[in-house]
């Protein structure tokens, strides 16, 4: 059905139906719970803490029993909360600094935490490319750029392979 049919359909429905609808959708899918949930009650700064609470675990994860659990580093975990902050419709200062504190807290394990794979590097760069772009789009990259210069500086100073790379984003802003 396209968009067009469906405001067809919608503009045949009266106020009860249309209700009716909305609630039925509410209550079948999750999606549209959560949507609503958030709408009405936005809650931006506990999502933002919960957030940075399971970015956080995935390189210092808690322990739970005697011996500690090893860090899964997965850059998925930042992603999937980003995307879904994007969809609900939050601040883009939110999203942006989930986006940098992604990169920030891998930066601080990996200052303590030698890291061999190659992919770890590629994925934070992508991430740091993501996130400059997204700051650019929504024209809020000022704001962020002295969180953006640091995390350019880390990678200088733990001497990370792909360090021209971020470099290279570095230098398309600051000209």
């Amino acid at each position: 059905m396209s968009k067009r049919d469906l405001k067809k359909y919608l503009n045949e429905l009266n106020k009860e139906q249309l209700e009716e609808q909305i609630i039925e959708l509410y209550e079948k899918f999750s999606a549209v719970k959560v949507y609503y949930n958030f709408v009405f009650n936005p809650k931006e700064d506990t999502l933002l803490q919960e957030c940075k609470i399971k970015i956080s675990n995935e390189y210092f994860p808690i322990k739970t029993t005697g011996r500690g659990k090893k860090p899964k580093m997965r850059r998925s975990v930042a992603q999937k909360y980003i995307k879904h902050f994007i969809v609900l419709g939050v601040d883009p200062f939110v999203i942006a600094d989930v986006m940098l504190y992604n990169i920030e807290i891998a930066q601080t394990f990996s200052s303590g935490h030698p890291i061999k794979q190659e992919l770890f590097y590629k994925s934070m760069f992508n991430s740091f490319e993501q996130a400059v772009a997204f700051m650019i789009a929504n024209g809020i990259l000022n704001e962020f750029k002295t969180r953006i210069i640091g995390i350019h500086k880390e990678t200088i100073s733990q001497k990370w392979k792909n360090e021209p790379q971020f470099d290279a984003v570095i230098e398309r802003f600051e000209y």
